[in-house]
């Protein structure tokens, strides 16, 4: 399953603006990708904006069968409309995207009104990508899975092809843990459990602050 993440922020706007667009007009133009299996827009929780700007305004994904399938999306009139249309509500030096895979460490259901949480990894560089994956899958991913308040927890890693194909993508990996509300997100922080888990980074990222994002999910119909 292909995976690809985007970064959405656009200053100008005001945030109920942007997301209005997203969810609507930008929202249909994507619904009419080729090839294009499940969509989910996560907006960013309206407390991320109470004492400072957020990382991002919101993350989408989309899922594909394969690689293939996302070339051939990319190269369709119905994609170059989704591109045309970002500049109406994105700030174009903000959008990145990740081509992933994803490795399900919690396997339990999403709650239905519940929060995502969004991180944005960076491998530590004497760490080769599969030395990267194979660690972050198979140290850190069993701490994580511990943390209280976790309803499901995904790996999300890039796919090998990118690198083989020599690029270095904006992060090397986005995990993404569902609690119940935001209150069970924020009392997890303070956990023995978690604390476990942000010793264990210094073992394979490269120290850098983590980029993330508190969203809640809507999911598109395809």
């Amino acid at each position: 399953m292909g995976l690809l993440f985007r970064r959405l922020l656009f200053p100008v706007l005001a945030v109920e603006e942007f997301d209005r667009h997203w969810s609507t007009r930008h929202a249909e133009l994507v619904r009419r990708l080729p090839g294009l299996r499940r969509y989910v827009q996560n907006p960013t929780l309206a407390s991320g904006y109470r004492r400072r700007e957020p990382a991002w305004d919101g993350v989408a994904e989309a899922w594909f069968d394969d690689g293939d399938a996302l070339r051939v999306s990319g190269s369709s009139a119905e994609y170059r409309a989704v591109k045309a249309d970002e500049a109406a509500f994105i700030d174009g030096p903000s959008l990145g995207s990740l081509v992933t895979d994803e490795v399900v460490v919690v396997d339990g259901a999403a709650p239905p009104d519940g929060v995502k949480l969004f991180a944005f990894l960076n491998r530590r560089r004497d760490l080769e990508p599969e030395a990267f994956g194979a660690y972050w899958r198979g140290r850190h991913g069993p701490l994580a899975a511990r943390v209280p308040g976790i309803e499901r927890y995904v790996q999300c890693h890039v796919a090998p092809g990118i690198y083989r194909a020599g690029r270095e993508p904006l992060f090397d990996g986005v995990p993404i843990s569902w609690f119940a509300d935001a209150e069970a997100l924020r009392a997890s922080g303070g956990s023995p459990e978690y604390e476990a888990v942000r010793r264990d980074e210094a073992n394979f990222l490269d120290g850098r602050p983590l980029p993330f994002a508190i969203a809640t999910a809507r999911e598109i119909e395809v």
